[in-house]
């Protein structure tokens, strides 16, 4: 059996961490987002990804129109994964959607993986 601690570190550096912003259409109803939301979150766990933390950063005004939209609502998936199958059937699925406007991973690097847990602390202790 493998010490807790071993555990912990083979996890939090053998395998890929990645964070995924997506932008929904902002027409949807409340319902409809946490619907989309959801089934993308189904998705990576389904696909042996582990979800690390979600965040909803709501309805954004954007830089420039996208589908003749001016604004849309951001969300975070902050999720690990040991290979990138499943990042890449996630795309797919995104492009695939209607009500995504626009989506971006980014494989995080270990200064990219503490800043994150920084934020996470932070936005924790304002809650």
């Amino acid at each position: 059996m493998v010490p807790r601690e071993l555990n912990y570190y083979f996890k939090r550096f053998y395998m890929n961490h990645y964070e995924t912003v997506f932008i929904l259409n902002p027409v949807l109803s409340e319902e409809q987002i946490k619907e989309t939301v959801k089934k993308y979150e189904d998705f990576l766990v389904s696909r042996g990804a582990k979800m690390v933390a979600k965040e909803d950063w709501g309805l954004k005004k954007l830089a420039y129109p996208i589908q003749h939209k001016k604004s849309g609502f951001y969300h975070l998936f902050e999720h690990s994964a040991e290979n990138g199958e499943s990042i890449n059937g996630l795309e797919v699925e995104f492009g695939r959607d209607e009500r995504i406007m626009r989506n971006l991973t980014v494989k995080l690097d270990k200064h990219a993986i503490s800043w994150a847990e920084r934020r996470r602390a932070r936005n924790n202790k304002k809650a």
